[in-house]
């Protein structure tokens, strides 16, 4: 039986939940923050299709990540059911934007990702 997660009832608490389980090393609870055709600009100069694929991706990338913080939001703009939150990064050197969609059952999920991109 698939593991149930916590849901993302307002487009902010998609952040905190994606630090959470990141740092819980939780491939698969990342991927459920994405919608099922979502979009993530990783790795640097590509992109990654769909949830299947992202949770491939961070289950090959989570062993090396470092602990995450809680980074700076910036103001959500939304815009009937999208919204784009961003967060800066605690040096102020970049941030990270994701424009998010609320479900039918007004939970919301990840439609495209593009974290900070390294210079």
């Amino acid at each position: 039986m698939p593991k149930v997660y916590e849901p993302a009832r307002t487009p902010e608490d998609i952040t905190r939940l994606f630090v959470e389980r990141a740092n819980a090393k939780d491939a698969e609870g990342l991927a459920a923050l994405y919608a099922p055709d979502a979009v993530l600009a990783y790795p640097p100069g590509g992109t990654t299709v769909g949830r299947d694929a992202i949770r491939r991706l961070y289950e090959q990338a989570l062993p090396h990540w470092p602990r995450l913080e809680l980074e700076p939001a910036l103001p959500t703009i939304r815009w009937g059911d999208l919204a784009l939150t961003s967060t800066r990064s605690k040096d102020g050197k970049g941030g990270r934007v994701q424009v998010v969609q609320r479900q039918s059952d007004g939970t919301w999920l990840r439609v495209i990702d593009r974290p900070e991109q390294p210079d």
